[in-house]
């Protein structure tokens, strides 16, 4: 997520203080990402650097501080809005890396491995289905982000079961437990038998 981005964007609606930002950045995004106030200053320090945003005066630091966006913050702002997100290669997922290194990993049944991580999941699920059904009605912000979370989720625990299910046609037994470092074979495959 952003940080930069957002409080620019925040910026944009007017002149803003330092707190002000914290408090709207977390009011907006459901108050699912806190942020802490050395974090909003550093990232305005940072965004008057790159002449984005200015303040009435520079040599002052701290809550005092009142930022306002400037052209090319307007600018840069658009450009980030209109622009996708580089999707072009998977992210770096601990739990693809996990279910990859535990289907050739000595002694580890990878079925548990994605069984244990399927209940976590539901369970995850079940935790922001409570969120979102405590929320306000008229709370756009926490169900936009809730509903978000669940697809997500959803969406893992729909590659889990697609990964028990290519197991089960590769016929991937548990590898062998061995005493040195190798390698088990990834798949056999039955000869002759379809499913």
């Amino acid at each position: 997520m952003s940080v930069r981005y957002a409080l620019l964007a925040l910026v944009s609606e007017g002149p803003k203080y330092g707190l002000q930002l914290r408090q709207e950045f977390e009011e907006r995004t459901g108050e699912v990402w806190p942020l802490n106030v050395g974090q909003v200053y550093q990232t305005l320090q940072r965004l008057e650097r790159d002449g984005l945003v200015e303040s009435d005066d520079e040599s002052e630091e701290g809550p005092q501080k009142l930022f306002r966006i400037t052209t090319q913050g307007v600018e840069e702002l658009a450009e980030w809005l209109r622009t996708p997100p580089d999707l072009s290669s998977p992210p770096r997922d601990d739990l693809v890396i996990k279910v990859l290194i535990a289907i050739r990993l000595p002694g580890v049944d990878v079925r548990d491995v994605i069984q244990a991580h399927r209940r976590h999941l539901v369970e995850l699920m079940q935790q922001w289905t409570r969120i979102k059904g405590e929320a306000a009605p008229d709370d756009l912000s926490l169900g936009l982000v809730v509903d978000a979370e669940l697809f997500r989720l959803d969406s893992v625990i729909r590659w889990l079961d697609a990964v028990d299910g290519r197991l089960r046609r590769f016929d991937l037994d548990p590898p062998p437990v061995t005493s040195g470092p190798t390698v088990a074979p990834m798949a056999r495959r039955r000869v002759g038998v379809r499913r």
